[in-house]
């Protein structure tokens, strides 16, 4: 399976989605029974975290670690970007120093596609604006099917802000291209 991008759920048919759950169970279960692997042995990720996040964050640099690359953390209070340097120059900077793919947190909607488009590298979204966060929903999913086997047929409740929550628009597309039937619920002021 190759899949160079992973910017938002909707550029995700059912099987990419399947075999991304497949390959990520099978990862965990692997480095439960043998610690850390040398999959990305001599790879750099660039974790371009342009707003706060303390979970996915770590989360990436931990599985970066994990399987065997190295992870270098940006932060855009200590770089350039400051002084106006733009996401795609620091991009482009990065990736002539080595660094071969992106995690990209952003507070523009679209930061990810931009950079997918520009760049050579696999680009990963991590969370832009209130868009999407495919990340976290592959990870709510990998959960769901563990205590529940098939998502297909069954129904699953969304609760909360979500007309601004960029992680349960991309559950709603992830679950409903599983075949989930999906609710949403909150406040008037938030639905």
């Amino acid at each position: 399976m190759h899949i160079p991008h992973i910017t938002g759920i909707r550029d995700l048919d059912p099987g990419a989605i399947v075999a991304l759950l497949d390959l990520a169970a099978d990862l965990r279960d692997r480095t439960a029974r043998e610690g850390p692997l040398d999959l990305l042995a001599g790879r750099t990720v660039g974790l371009l975290f342009m707003e706060p996040s303390t979970r996915t964050r770590f989360s990436f640099e931990m599985a970066t670690r994990t399987l065997g690359a190295h992870p270098m953390v940006f932060s855009s209070a200590t770089s350039s970007t400051t002084k106006g340097e733009s996401l795609l120059d620091t991009a482009r900077t990065l990736q002539a120093i080595g660094v071969g793919a992106f995690v990209i947190r952003h507070k523009s909607v679209g930061a990810p596609h931009l950079l997918a488009e520009r760049i050579g590298v696999p680009v990963v979204n991590a969370g832009d604006g209130v868009n999407e966060h495919p990340t976290q929903a592959l990870l709510d999913a990998l959960t769901l099917r563990d205590r529940l086997g098939e998502l297909r047929g069954r129904t699953v409740a969304i609760v909360g802000d979500v007309r601004h929550s960029r992680v349960a628009r991309s559950n709603c597309f992830l679950l409903t291209a599983l075949g989930a039937r999906v609710v949403m619920a909150g406040p008037g002021t938030l639905c």
